[in-house]
């Protein structure tokens, strides 16, 4: 055997070595990825749910900020912004016909049914409602009912802020609607007009958002306690706006059971005479649900 031989010889027999070796390496580097990829992500937060004295579940939605309005949408969805809003306590439904009957005898809702929500309703009816729940569970009411000026200090009920609707309907996403951007999962979280059989539907039938907040898009359209302007993105302040001082119109948010996937939008707003309606929503298309500043926590021992 010549050295030629010799060394064809070592190589054969190294060969096998180094090939399990490179394996093993490569099975490794697998596992590494493997155990990386089965990691979970990190869960959100579930939400803090409080019932009230009169029954009602509300959501704890924690302070933080957002971006408010869409580069895409409507022209008085811009210019996006970041806002900073407070923590707040939301109703986890629209206001039923059932527990609007506990504080208000006369139901003038078109669509009957207990857990439907209540519509046919006026800004100053919705307003006039938050006041009696507030003394039926005893707040301080936010409503003079005179000018129907809203004292936010106070401890009682009310209508979200724009900023807040908006905040809470997203609840941490960023698209389109709180599940995602693909309006074609709409029918999962809303009734709205491919799937309502023209009508309201009993709340809380359909996927909450990340905050178990029901019916942010669809069934009805919510009430807002701001006054509408088209242009108010443009010079409205960062932290906890509230809207126009005055104007001929409140604002409506979230879309309702007679509205297209457009209008259901996360970032959708529209202005509405707070006594009658327009060509944009019928009156048993419009709703509402009520907020109250979050619960003092008791300082730290």
């Amino acid at each position: 055997m010549n050295v030629n031989d010799m060394n064809d010889l070592i190589k054969m027999r190294n060969q096998p070595s180094f090939v399990v070796r490179g394996c093993c390496w490569g099975i490794a580097a697998a596992l590494v990825l493997l155990v990386a990829s089965c990691k979970q992500a990190p869960q959100v937060a579930a939400p803090e749910i409080l019932t009230t004295k009169s029954g009602i579940e509300m959501v704890l939605i924690p302070a933080g900020s957002f971006k408010m309005g869409s580069a895409t949408g409507k022209e008085d969805e811009r210019p996006v912004r970041e806002v900073q809003v407070d923590s707040f306590l939301m109703d986890r439904t629209e206001m039923t016909q059932a527990a609007f009957g506990k504080l208000v005898p006369v139901n003038g809702s078109h669509f009957k049914g207990p857990e439907r929500p209540v519509e046919m309703i006026s800004w100053g009816d919705a307003a006039l409602y938050c006041n009696k729940r507030s003394q039926d569970e005893g707040f301080e009411p936010c409503y003079d009912e005179q000018s129907g000026e809203c004292n936010y200090k106070a401890t009682g009920y009310r209508l979200p802020t724009e900023a807040e609707w908006e905040y809470a309907c997203r609840a941490g996403t960023t698209g389109d609607y709180g599940f995602g951007a693909d309006p074609r999962q709409l029918a999962q979280a809303a009734w709205f007009a491919e799937n309502s059989s023209r009508r309201t539907e009993p709340v809380a039938q359909k996927t909450p958002n990340p905050w178990g907040l029901y019916d942010m898009h669809g069934n009805v359209a919510e009430w807002c306690n701001d006054v509408y302007d088209k242009t108010y993105y443009k010079d409205a302040p960062a932290n906890n706006p509230r809207g126009p001082a005055d104007g001929p119109q409140r604002v409506l948010r979230g879309g309702a059971w007679n509205s297209k996937a457009d209008a259901c939008r996360s970032a959708y707003r529209v202005g509405e005479s707070p006594g009658s309606q327009d060509a944009c929503f019928a009156r048993d298309a419009i709703g509402f649900r009520c907020v109250r500043r979050a619960p003092e926590k008791p300082p730290a021992k």
